[in-house]
């Protein structure tokens, strides 16, 4: 079995969540009020959620939140209170720090993640590769129990580290687009739905990045009927999705309205 919690004998409903710190997520979970953690807890029998390989650590309930929690929370809750008769398994794969050009290459290679990675740890990830097989763990367990299933769509909140340096900003699109038909082709969905997380990171080392990035996002959602993109304003008060002191990630209320925000896109791409 998956887990403790038994999925119903109607299809299982699979989403995809991939990126970097603000997709393995910085809201406060001590700062969630007590009808929202209710709230989560009423449809926990309903989601789960996988992330890592499965031979480690099985999938748990929505509620199994910890210190910090991602876009995935209210992703689940949104889905699950759209759909009261929904089961839904959410896979996801996050690193702070990470480059689209390095760790997360569909054509990784260790000449291209020393440029784009930070330290030898992230030097050595490779976290498409990772994310594949974990959904693919996930899916034969599902298949194993007889179950069917449908994959909704991908969720991607990554960009901020490829700001950062011409070469990586510059390929952006490029990369971005090999990510997209990577997914699509490894699970052959050849219209799989993606949902994009605009960066909105100030300007560092390499000033024109993140408009470069922020395009580049922009230019691929724009090309296909099947990718949407959460839009985010770069105005430094962050009053669309509000940001921790470090105006780098998303607190307890950006978190929140990031994952209503990405549940309500995947929906709209579900029902074209």
């Amino acid at each position: 079995m998956i887990s403790s919690i038994t999925f119903s004998q109607e299809e299982i409903h699979v989403v995809l969540l991939a990126g970097q710190s603000n997709m393995a997520g910085r809201g406060v979970s001590k700062e969630l009020d007590a009808a929202l953690i209710k709230r989560i807890q009423d449809v926990s029998d309903r989601v789960l959620i996988s992330t890592s390989d499965i031979e480690k650590k099985k999938p748990e309930p929505l509620s199994s939140f910890k210190k910090n929690f991602g876009p995935e929370l209210m992703v689940g809750l949104t889905l699950a209170e759209a759909n009261p008769k929904q089961h839904y398994l959410l896979i996801k794969k996050a690193v702070g720090g990470t480059s689209l050009y390095g760790a997360w290459s569909t054509e990784w290679t260790k000449e291209k993640a020393m440029i784009a990675e930070r330290g030898e740890e992230r030097q050595a990830l490779q976290l498409y590769a990772a994310h594949i097989k974990n959904i693919h763990q996930n899916l034969e367990e599902l298949k194993a129990e007889n179950k069917t299933f449908k994959i909704l769509g991908l969720l991607w909140m990554q960009g901020e580290s490829d700001t950062n340096k011409a070469i990586t900003a510059t390929s952006y699109q490029k990369n971005i687009q090999n990510l997209i038909n990577g997914y699509r082709s490894e699970l052959k969905i050849k219209d799989l739905p993606i949902v994009i997380g605009q960066v909105n990171v100030l300007p560092r080392k390499y000033k024109i990045g993140p408009t470069q990035v922020r395009n580049a996002m922009l230019s691929v959602a724009n090309s296909d009927k099947n990718i949407g993109i959460i839009e985010t304003s770069t105005d430094e008060n962050w009053s669309d999705f509000p940001k921790h002191s470090d105006n780098l990630h998303y607190n307890t209320i950006g978190q929140k309205r990031l994952g209503i925000a990405f549940a309500k896109e995947l929906i709209k791409l579900s029902n074209n």
